[in-house]
């Protein structure tokens, strides 16, 4: 696993063996880039359920402002640490060790991102969850894109009607067993 372009392009990611994270594919990757090109310069990125940092580090290399990458697990947190430091974009990253509901609570108010990964663990269906929370905590900025990764379509919006309103589906691609939602997200009318 790699960067793929950009000022760290090249740069070889360590990751953690086991099953317990599941790095998103080369060939998965380099697609959602492309369909994300234009949305990279100058972002706020939040890679939630960070893994070992590689999708908020593609875009921070690509020319994203700042990327906060977050996990719950110790371990993987000082494999993205150590991906930072590697890639030489640890100034315009923080690393959080937090659960991703305790961290949306900690931003409540206090920040907005206008580009947001999401790749919890396939099983535990958290999408619809931590979108709702980051409605709830006004951290998304107008017209924020949100990549989603999940193994069903189905995962991103749990049967959620009220939830569906609030996001425009960009685009849907299945690589390998994960399928990739696009959305943007549209703030509510006052």
């Amino acid at each position: 696993m790699r960067i793929i372009t950009g000022t760290a392009r090249g740069v070889r990611l360590a990751t953690l063996s086991g099953e317990n994270t599941r790095p998103t594919g080369e060939r998965a990757k380099e697609a959602i880039f492309s369909m994300l090109q234009f949305e990279m310069e100058d972002r706020q990125v939040l890679d939630l359920f960070t893994g070992s940092g590689q999708m908020g580090l593609e875009a921070v290399s690509r020319g994203a402002a700042h990327a906060v990458l977050v996990d719950r697990a110790k371990d993987a947190v000082e494999i993205v640490k150590k991906n930072c430091l590697k890639t030489r974009l640890a100034l315009s990253c923080e690393v959080f060790c937090a659960d991703y509901r305790e961290f949306l609570r900690t931003c409540r108010g206090r920040r907005k991102f206008d580009l947001v990964f999401l790749d919890p663990p396939y099983p535990m269906g958290l999408i619809p969850d931590a979108l709702r929370l980051m409605i709830e905590g006004g951290v998304l900025s107008p017209n924020c894109t949100l990549v989603c990764e999940s193994a069903k379509e189905e995962d991103v919006f749990g049967g959620d009607g009220q939830l569906e309103s609030r996001f425009e589906v960009l685009r849907r691609a299945r690589y390998g067993a994960a399928v990739f939602t696009l959305l943007r997200y549209m703030e509510a009318e006052a």
